[in-house]
């Protein structure tokens, strides 16, 4: 592309209109869905009557929600594979420390029988995650 000088130099001007278009409806996007993807675990733990534990961000959590559905931090896993899925993910961890949440409606049953499995994957520690009860209702 020549201009219409004497000189017949190229012009080496890119257009970065489309490009700023495109960035934009991706950056839309992401605003879009992000709020989407960060959903959590609904879970009414029990209140019980304790001082906190320190949570690391690569701490494992296992969770047992109202529906008796099973994650491992938010990932679901069927109650038949948590103790592989537990095998492994220690494999490559330092630390063997792993956080239960169990729904207060839960049958004891059903947390104990997790508890096992826990224990038969090689967890020795297990810290059971409670709601620290209110102060205000043990006046009433």
């Amino acid at each position: 592309m020549t201009s219409g000088d004497q000189n017949s130099q190229l012009m080496s001007n890119i257009n970065v209109t489309p490009f700023v278009d495109v960035m934009l409806v991706l950056l839309i996007i992401f605003m879009v869905t992000a709020p989407m993807m960060t959903q959590g675990i609904d879970i009414s733990l029990p209140e019980a009557e304790t001082t906190s534990l320190p949570l690391d961000e690569d701490s494992l959590i296992i969770s047992i929600n109202n529906k008796k559905q099973i994650y491992i931090n938010d990932f679901l896993v069927g109650f038949d594979y948590l103790h592989e899925k537990l095998i492994k993910i220690l494999k490559g961890r330092n630390t063997k420390d792993v956080y239960l949440k169990a729904d207060k409606n839960i049958a004891y049953g059903m947390v104990v029988s997790v508890m096992a499995e826990i224990k038969r994957a090689g967890i020795d520690k297990l810290g059971m995650v409670t709601f620290p009860i209110d102060s205000d209702k043990n006046k009433l």
